[in-house]
């Protein structure tokens, strides 16, 4: 029998929490070595063969999809406000025209529907820098994860109070609401996806895909329980954490498709 593990990217971000903790305490991981990273490193390493399956960014098996098979039934998504991928301006959005926004390194896809709400649903010309700290006080900025939850708790308990060079107020935008306003369908912002070049481990996907159908479906009814165990707990209530988890959806149904394949249109108009 062979030693191989199956090697399985882990995203630090409370939107995925609860089905890796489930994971890693109700299922036989003996056979899993996880590593962790943000979105845009998992894309990376999951397209050079670092890691065999993970939840990667949409936009990265949009580029190529003959590269990945997918998961069935699971996703990062949102169907209206997801929470956690946020804009953050000292000015309407609409009077960003002509302006530097600067957004998180740490996901492609978002940044690329952000340019997709900019330039497409609001018509503006605006230059999007992608930068390791995208927090420029006086400037619109776009966060995504547990720094944007962070942020925009910090923003709900303080307003402007303490946030140098924002004036009277900070507007907050949550990108997967403006989404599913404009478009009526679901953002999918990552997929389960795997290497199709691993047939030697086919038997250890297999398990892992069990796992994980166990893993969501216990996860979806032990959110209480499990948001005892967030690492967010240090700056947000459980309910709050609680209203945060029951924002995303974790399904991937014909509609999702629907709107994976829009995005898709969308990101190759961009010029």
């Amino acid at each position: 029998m062979s030693d191989a593990k199956l090697v399985i990217g882990r995203i630090p971000y409370a939107n995925v929490f609860p089905i890796f903790y489930v994971l890693e305490h109700e299922a036989d991981c003996s056979q899993y070595t996880f590593v962790e990273g943000v979105p845009s490193q998992l894309n990376r390493m999951l397209r050079e063969g670092e890691v065999d399956v993970s939840p990667s960014s949409s936009l990265e098996y949009l580029r190529d999809p003959g590269r990945y098979g997918l998961i069935g039934n699971h996703s990062i998504s949102s169907r209206g406000p997801v929470g956690s991928i946020f804009l953050f301006s000292p000015r309407p959005v609409e009077e960003l025209d002509g302006k530097v926004v600067y957004a998180s390194s740490q996901s492609e896809t978002s940044v690329v529907l952000l340019k997709i709400v900019l330039g497409n649903f609001y018509g503006l010309s605006v230059t999007v820098e992608t930068v390791p700290n995208p927090v420029r006080y006086g400037a619109a900025f776009l966060l995504i994860g547990d720094d944007a939850l962070k942020y925009g708790s910090e923003v709900g308990k303080r307003g402007s109070a303490g946030l140098p060079g924002f004036g009277s107020s900070v507007l907050v935008y949550d990108l997967g609401e403006i989404w599913y306003r404009q478009t009526g369908l679901p953002f999918v912002f990552a997929l389960w996806m795997m290497r199709n070049s691993i047939p030697d481990k086919k038997g250890l996907v297999d398990k892992f895909v069990g796992d994980l159908d166990k893993a969501k479906k216990t996860a979806l009814k032990k959110l209480p329980e499990i948001a005892r165990h967030a690492p967010i707990r240090s700056f947000m209530t459980k309910e709050e954490i609680l209203s945060y988890w029951k924002k995303l959806d974790y399904e991937f149904s014909e509609e999702h498709v629907k709107g994976l394949a829009l995005f898709d249109r969308y990101r190759k108009e961009l010029s």
